[in-house]
């Protein structure tokens, strides 16, 4: 339909006697006959979208453009606050077992957590065999050195029975169990009463997990490297 770019974006074409103004609309009146009652309103619809130009697609391109230099700008910044080489090579340590006595548990700092390193008695190597998985609350041996499914036996909770290396926070709130203490000879954290047994499992109390194990390996017969 032409347009009447002077008045309106939209135009009809009538005789003057059939054509006539609705007043406050500015806009021509569909085919009243003579005679009819004048219309009052406002128009029924308009056309006011623009096309896109070039020049849209050119602002397009420039704020594209200068995102992506901004972005380019701030990775320096971000890149150095990675951790630098020094603090990475914290992220693993090594502990001497030669003063561990048999039936004993020392406490080493790993990434700023406590980590529990004991020498085990026989006693308590086969205390801990003799668990059935199914008696287990977690029968999930949460060894890092091991697939995810692997089941808490005895021996997936070791590398070697006499030594068991396990996380020193307590799976329910983050505290820190204390050894020898508990129904089971492994650790009691007394904020709530977990239980943990000679292998590190949560035997009863609210803990819903047992006590991580993370990845390490024997250097040699008496030293040990963790993560």
């Amino acid at each position: 339909m032409p347009q009447d770019p002077p008045n309106s974006s939209l135009y009809f074409t009538a005789s003057k006697a059939a054509r006539r103004e609705i007043p406050g609309a500015g806009v021509p009146a569909l085919f009243l006959p003579p005679g009819a009652p004048e219309l009052k309103g406002e128009p029924l619809a308009t056309s006011t979208t623009p096309e896109p130009t070039r020049r849209d697609f050119v602002y397009i391109a420039t704020g594209s453009v200068a995102a992506v230099g901004a972005a380019m700008a701030a990775w320096p910044l971000i890149d150095q606050m990675n951790p630098s080489s020094a603090v990475l090579a914290l992220a693993s340590i090594e502990v001497d077992l030669t003063p561990i006595q048999v039936g004993q548990s020392v406490t080493v700092k790993f990434r700023g957590h406590p980590l529990f390193v004991r020498r085990r008695t026989a006693k308590e190597i086969a205390a801990a065999a003799a668990v059935p998985v199914s008696d287990l609350p977690d029968q999930l041996a949460r060894n890092e050195n091991l697939p995810d499914d692997a089941p808490a036996t005895a021996a997936n909770r070791e590398i070697k029975p006499e030594w068991l290396i396990v996380s020193g926070v307590c799976t329910h709130l983050g505290c820190t169990p204390n050894a020898f203490e508990g129904d089971y000879g492994g650790w009691l954290c007394h904020c709530h009463g977990s239980m943990y047994d000679t292998a590190g499992r949560i035997r009863k109390g609210p803990a819903p997990q047992n006590l991580a194990i993370p990845t390490y390996s024997f250097v040699s017969d008496t030293r040990i490297k963790v993560g």
